[in-house]
């Protein structure tokens, strides 16, 4: 078996698979693009689907990738077990349609036991496969594995529902009687028990069966077209190479824990939260480079709920101050060469975990003053477990802490009554949910619900109509109290469609106001209208629909620029850019896009005068319904993944051509202005830009520039002590900037702004610079401060004297200076600052055979609450005990004055 790193190990699984003809394809985001059912990328085979179900024909129909996931659903068990993490990376090989079992097998079977390869020893690895896939079986027996090496299970079938299905074969590698502290052997595979001796490292998934409701699989038709679908994760196969315990022990871990050490003073010896904020560190810190923000909704929300619960786990290592962000840098050196774009974003990512931990640690504060409220006053001793969950859901507030908190003091919290808040609130978030689209899935009441309903929205924003449909989350219903669904005869709201967001608005029915909080299309198209409203409502009630007609204009105005965006990047980048994504709410337009070239800020500058040029032209809207053949004719611009009728709705706007059926402004002039607040690169020739027009302008742009203000705000203050600490000093200096207080209007002002900030700092950094030197200068100067203090023992001269507030490369050039000065001399400074004491020790090479500082400075360093040493010639330490410096002193000296 082969030692390998990780990369090498991603280096030998691409080199396999090219040499078996197949196209290395690379890691997408973890965000998905257009697919609202997955908050993350969560397996290898997700952005392959496309291609499985034939609505995409893939580039080769061999394919091989290593691919970035999150999974949180296990997210309890990540620090408790040997394998468990939220980010991982998934290596995979797929046959769309080409290969199969024949050759899948043996291929693996190449991989892990050819000397090239792995080279694993064939007797430690065991295979599974579904209990009636003889030709899986066999296979396997003929590339010679042992048949008492082959297990059979009827848990070895991949399905999830309708569709494509089929048998998979998994295959484990034997730790040995080490991790099989019941000596159950084999037993551990047959009966499928949780265990740490079978690992299992790979799973072929053999996609050749249709399942269909009603059949037994053994009746499943056979698919035209047969799939391959792999997945080995990189963690746990590492952590037999690297022949540890555990994924944790691994060279993609251990300088993660390395630093935790250093930061928390505690040594590593396998506890669950050195694990916990490891594996957390990494799925942030990738999260937040492909694009994810902390927040409270989806994806943004999760990733708050794993900084957080490492910051729990962080104080349960004696850190109480932010240290999440540290971690970053780190993450990113071991990722780095598999991952290079991590190394641009690392600062940003390192600001953004930073400000977050800065808030959750307001956020605590906030919540232990509510529960020290709770605490006063009661002599039951007792927190309700309802209040507990509201310090949960209301401050942030974990149930753990407040445990901790309450058995400090003697109280009891009730977990049960926890438990049961926290259901309720799952059940009502569920019950309320605005995503249908599980519902279109699974709710037959939906997929047979085939009543038509209008939408009128492009005409008008407001319509008398009637309630056809009530549903209350589950089924139909005749009535509905506070809250639910409502379809109506004709409705102006618009469903979130093609990155639109849903309009809101009123529905007056009577006295009776209903709130549309959102909107979403059921299986055959109708709109739902989720609404919240104080009273009961009934299916046949005649009402007013009315649309907010503020917001509607703000994202009219947002989605038209989007596709004068689209065009002008297309004239400046070249036609290969796509759409890839989009997000058009009243506030912002967000659009990903492909590019493959590297993009300049000139890039972006021109694409926004481009875009306002277009604007002014005072060219009115034109929408037609033509075929798609029609369409095409006129190079109107499609999704690649929307799936498209034979009639369209082509929007132009100016001269921009697009299918869509989204709303939009009457005139270009409509729009007003338009502005660029931020690009970024989400990896794999994949950008975002986000942007916004009209009075949206000045606060987003404020809100892209308020970073480099901040750090202008920084710097200047640092200027300014550096200049105050000179002039306290006898230095003279002097520190001029001009800043340009404009508000920003475009993307250029936000260039500008950075380039000030910039600017600054340089200047900065050689006011800083010269500050030093002057410094240097000034001591050099100034010797008989430090002469005056030589006292003479025997044929030594010796200077011993504690000192203040000495920049240490300073000291350094000084002591340098003295013991070069004195042909025999000992020199030893005990420079105070910042509440700490530093030590500095030489002498002359004429004395090393009679005292070694190294020992000396290590000695009274440990006396000072800290470390040190050295060399017999050169020595340095510290301490944070400041109180027996004197004292010290006077030890040194007395060792000098021993010296024969």
């Amino acid at each position: 078996m082969k030692r390998l790193t990780s990369n090498e190990l991603r280096q030998m699984w691409f080199a396999f698979w090219t040499s078996k003809d197949h196209l290395k394809i690379d890691s997408v985001s973890l965000i998905p693009v257009n697919d609202p059912t997955l908050l993350w990328i969560n397996a290898g085979v997700t952005p392959l689907k496309n291609y499985f179900d034939g609505t995409v024909l893939p580039p080769k129909r061999r394919l091989v990738s290593i691919q970035k996931c999150i999974r949180t659903n296990d997210i309890d068990n990540v620090g408790k077990t040997a394998r468990h993490h939220t980010f991982f990376e998934m290596l995979g090989n797929f046959s769309v349609g080409d290969y199969f079992k024949k050759e899948a097998i043996p291929w693996a079977w190449e991989f892990l036991t050819s000397p090239e390869w792995i080279a694993f020893d064939k007797d430690k690895l065991y295979i599974t496969v579904y209990k009636d896939d003889e030709e899986a079986y066999n296979l396997w027996v003929k590339v010679g594995v042992d048949p008492s090496h082959i297990i059979k299970l009827e848990s070895n079938y991949w399905e999830i529902g309708p569709g494509p299905s089929g048998p998979d074969s998994e295959i484990f590698y034997d730790r040995g009687e080490k991790y099989d502290p019941q000596k159950l052997g084999i037993k551990l595979l047959t009966d499928e028990i949780d265990n740490d001796r079978y690992v299992e490292i790979w799973n072929n998934v053999f996609s050749q069966y249709n399942a269909k409701e009603g059949l037994d699989r053994k009746d499943y038709p056979e698919l035209p077209s047969k799939n391959i679908d792999t997945g080995m994760g990189l963690e746990r196969m590492l952590s037999i190479l690297q022949e540890v315990d555990t994924n944790f022990d691994t060279d993609l871990f251990i300088p993660i824990i390395n630093k935790l050490e250093e930061i928390s003073g505690v040594k590593y010896n396998g506890e669950m939260p050195f694990k916990v904020i490891a594996d957390h560190i990494r799925a942030i810190t990738f999260a937040l480079a492909d694009g994810a923000n902390f927040g409270n909704n989806g994806s943004d929300y999760v990733l708050r709920r794993l900084l957080r619960r490492a910051v729990r786990y962080g104080k349960m290592l004696n850190i109480n101050e932010p240290f999440m962000y540290l971690l970053v840098a780190v993450v990113v050196d071991i990722m780095k060469e598999a991952y290079p774009y991590l190394v641009d974003k690392k600062d940003l990512v390192m600001c953004k975990t930073k400000k977050e931990e800065e808030l959750f640690g307001k956020t605590l504060e906030a919540g232990e003053k509510r529960l020290l409220s709770l605490f006063e006053n009661n002599p039951d001793k007792k927190i309700s477990g309802e209040d507990a969950f509201k310090l949960y859901d209301t401050y942030g507030f974990p149930f753990e802490l407040t445990l901790e908190y309450a058995q400090e003091r003697g109280f009891e919290v009730s977990k049960e009554e926890f438990d049961m808040s926290m259901k309720k609130q799952k059940e009502l978030a569920r019950a309320n949910r605005s995503n249908l689209s599980s519902m279109n899935v699974q709710n037959e009441e939906l997929i047979n619900f085939k009543e038509e309903s209008i939408f009128v929205g492009y005409e008008k924003l407001e319509t008398e109509t009637t309630i056809i449909k009530l549903f209350d989350g589950e089924h139909f219903v005749d009535s509905l109290e506070n809250e639910g669904y409502v379809v109506l005869k004709e409705t102006p709201f618009y469903a979130e469609s093609g990155g639109q967001l849903s309009d809101n608005g009123l529905i007056i029915d009577g006295d009776t106001t209903l709130e549309v909080i959102d909107l979403f299309k059921g299986p055959n198209g109708q709109h739902f209208h989720y609404v919240k409203f104080n009273g009961v409502i009934k299916v046949g009630d005649h009402v007013t629909a009315k649309v907010n007609a503020d917001i509607r204009n703000k994202i009219m105005k947002n989605h038209s620029a989007a596709h004068l965006l689209q065009k002008a990047l297309r004239e400046v980048l070249g036609s290969d850019v796509y759409q890839a994504g989009s997000r058009i709410d009243e506030h912002t337009l967000r659009f990903d896009f492909t590019c493959e070239k590297k993009i300049s800020k000139e890039d972006v500058i021109k694409v926004e005068e481009i875009v306002n040029n277009k604007i002014k032209t005072d060219i009115s809207t034109k929408i037609e319904i033509m075929s798609l053949d029609e369409a095409k004719e006129k190079d109107a611009i499609a999704l690649f993944d929307e799936k498209y009728g034979d009639m369209v709705r082509v929007v132009m706007i100016a001269d921009s051509i697009e299918l869509c059926s989204g709303t939009h402004v009457a005139n270009v002039l409509d729009i007003g202005r338009f502005a660029i607040k931020s690009i970024e690169s989400k990896g794999s020739n994949v950008y975002r830009i986000e942007a916004a027009t009209s009075d949206n302008i000045e606060k987003e742009l404020f809100e892209a520039i308020k970073p480099y203000n901040d750090e202008m705000i920084k710097l200047l203050l640092k200027a300014r002590k550096i200049v105050e600490d000179a002039k306290n000093e006898g230095i003279n200096l002097t520190f001029n900037v001009d800043i340009n207080h404009d508000a920003p209007h475009s993307y250029k002002d936000i260039v500008f702004n950075l380039e000030e900030m910039e600017m600054i700092k340089q200047k900065v950094q050689l006011l800083e610079k010269d500050y030093v030197n002057l410094k240097r200068e000034k001591a050099l100067a100034n010797l008989e401060v430090f002469e005056e203090q030589k006292e003479t023992y025997g044929d030594v001269e010796a200077i011993i004297m504690k000192i203040e507030n000495y920049e240490m490369d300073i000291l350094k050039q000084i002591i340098d200076t003295l013991s070069n000065k004195y042909p025999n001399s000992f020199v030893f400074l005990a420079n105070v600052h910042e509440g700490n004491v530093n030590y500095l020790a030489k002498i002359t090479p004429t004395l090393k055979d009679k005292i070694h500082v190294g020992n000396i400075v290590k000695e009274i360093s440990q006396k000072s609450n800290g470390n040190g040493g050295g060399s017999p010639i050169f020595a340095q330490g510290g301490g944070t005990d400041i109180t027996n410096i004197d004292n010290l002193i006077n030890e040194v000296k007395k060792i000098v004055k021993n010296i024969k």
